[in-house]
């Protein structure tokens, strides 16, 4: 983002189709195992799990594309319409990712224990990065609305990224642990 680099960007961009194939395949992998197979217990939720962070992923990958489209549009900007910095909620969002996937790979619930515990942080930084373009766009009668709306396009589609990336993890805890922690709920499988 720091770069302004549209080139990178639109790479992005392109290689969200690559994403959207993905998913349709590995979709269609577990449908096929769970036909073939019918797994149940840990098999069927492992499987179960492999569904949902398919998905999570492909909606990671569409709000990457959307973030990219942000910064091609910026890149066209003065450098001074950038207003918000949003490298410290960029870095949160890919340690969360970044763990969300090792945690899913080491079938880790304390890591994935703490993917979830750092969506408030990421929470708090976007509605930060709202009141900053709230506050420029009252008091500052040069600012450039457009960029202001951009960059809080860029810091809505990082705040959704670390949602999904926290699906994710709760779906790791639901397969290690065979409960359910979405909505703040616990539950077990058998409930």
């Amino acid at each position: 983002m720091h770069s302004r680099n549209p080139e990178l960007a639109l790479k992005v961009v392109t290689g969200d189709r690559d994403i959207d194939l993905w998913e349709i395949k590995i979709e269609e992998d577990c449908l096929k195992i769970i036909t073939l197979h019918q797994p149940v217990a840990g098999d069927l939720r492992f499987l179960v799990a492999v569904l949902k962070g398919n998905n999570e992923l492909e909606r990671i990958g569409d709000h990457c594309s959307k973030l990219a489209k942000s910064v091609v549009e910026l890149a066209k900007m003065p450098t001074s319409s950038i207003k918000l910095d949003l490298s410290h909620m960029a870095e949160k969002v890919q340690f969360m990712l970044s763990h969300s996937l090792s945690a899913l790979v080491e079938l880790d619930p304390a890591l994935a224990s703490q993917v979830c515990a750092d969506d408030d942080e990421v929470d708090q930084l976007h509605r930060y990065a709202y009141q900053q373009v709230l506050e420029q766009l009252n008091t500052v009668p040069s600012c450039d609305p457009s960029a202001l709306l951009h960059q809080l396009s860029m810091s809505k589609d990082l705040e959704r990224i670390a949602d999904h990336s926290t699906n994710l993890a709760e779906d790791v805890l639901y397969m290690v642990q065979g409960k359910i922690h979405r909505h703040g709920a616990e539950r077990s499988a058998a409930d």
